[in-house]
């Protein structure tokens, strides 16, 4: 009886993780983002993310947060995590710049501070 852990070996510790490849109809150049509507950009959902930031909230923030998570569970039956909530809350306050500009809610707000 082999008494040692099975561990997994160095080829796949080690690999790639790189994005899918672009189709070639539309190549990157192509896409601006003026040719994005407001009902075209998402958050990005459940998939492998190749880019990470790092913000800091303060205490209330990241309660806020993970009551609206848990009011998405309970009240609409959608168990998502945190990074998904500020993903497409990023997405929402995105459009809405490209839409309105100078009116849109995250210029007031950041104005106002």
């Amino acid at each position: 009886m082999n008494r040692r852990p099975s561990l997994p070996g160095a080829a796949e510790l080690f690999r790639l993780t790189s994005a899918p490849a672009i189709s070639e109809e539309i190549a990157p150049a192509e896409v601006s983002t003026s040719d994005v509507t407001p009902l075209q950009r998402r958050g990005s959902g459940r998939t492998k993310h190749t880019t990470k930031i790092t913000v800091y909230v303060s205490d209330e923030e990241l309660l806020a947060l993970e009551h609206a998570r848990l009011a998405l569970r309970a009240d609409h039956g959608l168990g998502v995590d945190r990074g998904r909530v500020v993903r497409e809350a990023i997405a929402i306050v995105l459009d809405d710049l490209e839409t309105h500009g100078d009116a849109s809610l995250l210029v007031r707000r950041l104005r106002e501070q």
